[in-house]
């Protein structure tokens, strides 16, 4: 049992640390306030070879696993860039996953490359206004028709929609009343985005203001049959592979920003002095930094724990789930603790902790909420009985 990264993998954290340095706080702090996708740093990390680190080498990936993965993104938002940074590039990085494995070898190699060289820039369109979690109960519809089908439908909290050229689209391509189970009928779709056919709509929101949200509305919108995804009917099966993934990369990223929180909070307690004495020589704020310290570092465990069990090909629901759980939360604490530091000027965008506090508030949420990841322990950890 070892819990130290291999030197690849510090090499890589390294090499992702110094990559993203280019990319200052006020660079990132200019892109929140512009509320602008941050196409600089995209470009950057799609040349250097980093949005293909877990996909297999024939479609230019780099043939490593969601632990890498994980070491990456972790880097990347502990850098400064926070969730912006984050999930200016999370999609290729997780969301790639459903071509990989279940896609033809002619779909993997017309569809990944253009990605992951960052030529093109994608979406993931599941998620649906008065739906929630409850994925099965999807409306949009992909119906039947020569060469292909014609959706139509709603989708909201739709990352990048806005500035995407691909969209991995999930539809019901059979009623669900016509369904022996409703979780069959589903079908999951990568496409080309027609701008007459499907319009976006940015969601005004706390943080993360260079990384839109958005609402996308989706009216009589062809798509061709190559670009369906596996077989009709099985798209739910389909993405939850990538739910397992989707709550590591999710986990790393909150450690990262907790990470960039304490040490921002360190520094200053450091070099901030009152009464004469620096107040890091204070227990009252040495003690919270360091307890955000242990489960942030703590927390980090679970998820590389997960990441492992995932590149094994072993069962990691649990793992995956908890460590995206305490993540969020050690995160969270790290980065108001961060703020609560440095007191008044905690407040001041300058200092850059409140964008940490607004933006850790993302993986506290999403993709998943704490209260049914908490449902989902009860009842396949201690065996207690379903409550939703």
């Amino acid at each position: 049992m070892d819990f130290s990264l291999t030197e690849d993998q510090q090499n890589i954290r390294d090499a992702v640390l110094k990559h993203c340095s280019q990319f200052s706080d006020d660079y990132w702090l200019e892109q929140d306030r512009k509320g602008e996708f941050p196409f600089e740093f995209h470009k950057s990390m799609a040349e250097a070879g980093w949005l293909g680190i877990a996909m297999p080498e024939s479609v230019g990936g780099a043939g490593l696993g969601i632990t890498e993965a994980a070491i990456m993104m972790q880097a990347v938002a502990e850098a400064g860039g926070g969730m912006t940074a984050a999930s200016s590039i999370h999609g290729p990085v997780f969301s790639l996953e459903p071509i990989e494995q279940f896609g033809t070898a002619e779909q993997q190699q017309r569809m990944i490359p253009p990605i992951l060289s960052g030529q093109q820039k994608m979406c993931f369109a599941v998620t649906e206004p008065n739906v929630g979690l409850d994925t099965t109960k999807l409306k949009t519809r992909a119906e039947r028709c020569q060469g292909g089908y014609k959706v139509t439908g709603e989708k909201i909290w739709i990352t990048n929609a806005h500035v995407a050229d691909k969209m991995m689209l999930l539809a019901r391509t059979t009623p669900l009343e016509d369904v022996k189970r409703k979780t069959q009928g589903l079908s999951l779709f990568f496409t080309d985005i027609d701008r007459d056919k499907i319009e976006t709509q940015l969601i005004p929101k706390m943080g993360r203001h260079a990384v839109g949200s958005n609402m996308v509305f989706v009216d009589d919108f062809f798509v061709p049959e190559e670009d369906r995804i596996g077989e009709e009917g099985d798209g739910f099966k389909i993405i939850l592979q990538g739910l397992n993934p989707e709550r590591v990369l999710l986990g790393a990223e909150a450690i990262g920003l907790g990470r960039a929180a304490i040490q921002r909070a360190a520094q200053y307690a450091r070099e901030r002095v009152v009464f004469d004495r620096p107040i890091g020589m204070n227990q009252g704020i040495q003690h919270p930094l360091a307890k955000c310290w242990a489960q942030v570092e703590a927390a980090n465990l679970m998820v590389m724990k997960a990441a492992n069990l995932f590149d094994k090909g072993a069962e990691c629901g649990v793992e995956a789930n908890t460590g995206k759980y305490l993540a969020a939360e050690a995160g969270f604490e790290a980065c108001h603790t961060a703020m609560l530091t440095l007191g008044g000027m905690g407040y001041a965008q300058e200092y850059h902790v409140e964008r940490y506090l607004r933006e850790v508030l993302i993986p506290r949420t999403a993709p998943v909420s704490p209260h049914m990841i908490l449902n989902f322990i009860a009842e396949r950890v201690l065996e207690l009985p379903k409550s939703y």
